[in-house]
């Protein structure tokens, strides 16, 4: 899904359309939110529940990164497109995402690796899939 979004926030920031950026907007926003809140819940809660300092700064470093993207993507929305604003929210977006998930693959991965059994992953991605089929997008 990370590979998803960022191609689809390349060709947000390379577009000059309103209306395919408008477009672009919306299956970021599709793709995103039901991702990000199903992470939190199952991925970010239980590293956060580890004991170490380490786990504890990535988790609540995610929680954080997440709803810096939600504020822009819902700014994304209230902007007009193709102009000078709206550009530069999405290439912030898209920096943003770049940064996080190039954080959360090295850190919350390792984290949840290292803690947890394959069993105990298998699971929690089982419970990913389903809290990101409960997630409404507004």
């Amino acid at each position: 899904e990370h590979d998803e979004v960022q191609e689809l926030l390349g060709k947000l920031v390379d577009s000059d359309n309103a209306r395919e950026q408008k477009q672009l907007v919306a299956k970021i926003k599709n793709a995103l939110v039901p991702h990000t809140k199903a992470e939190e819940k199952v991925v970010y809660d239980a590293v956060l529940a580890l004991r170490g300092k380490d786990a504890k700064i990535d988790g609540n470093e995610g929680y954080i990164e997440h709803g810096l993207a939600d504020a822009t993507l819902k700014k994304l929305d209230k902007l007009t497109a193709n102009t000078p604003e709206f550009k530069a929210a999405a290439k912030v977006l898209k920096e943003l995402i770049g940064h996080h998930v190039e954080e959360e693959e090295r850190n919350i991965w390792a984290q949840v690796k290292e803690n947890f059994s394959d069993e105990q992953r298998e699971e929690m991605n089982r419970e990913f899939l389903a809290a990101k089929k409960k997630v409404k997008v507004a």
